[in-house]
């Protein structure tokens, strides 16, 4: 007798994989949502803002550099 979601050969069927991420994708986002309400959460997402900001001016700053402006 063969598992609910597997072929007869024991491979998952296309619906059983796709029940499976979707779960996972839910329970990724039910992690995140919690985490980012919290004070920790709260800071690191302060820390990434910070971090893309940087990256931003740093890259235009790069471009500047490659057009030869100042």
């Amino acid at each position: 007798m063969t598992e609910p979601g597997y072929t007869e050969d024991g491979v998952p069927t296309f619906e059983h994989v796709r029940e499976t991420i979707e779960q996972r994708s839910a329970t990724a986002a039910g992690y995140e949502e919690l985490v980012s309400e919290s004070p920790e959460g709260r800071e690191r997402a302060e820390r990434e803002a910070d971090h893309a900001a940087a990256a931003r001016e740093k890259l235009d700053a790069i471009r500047r550099s490659v057009r030869g402006e100042q």
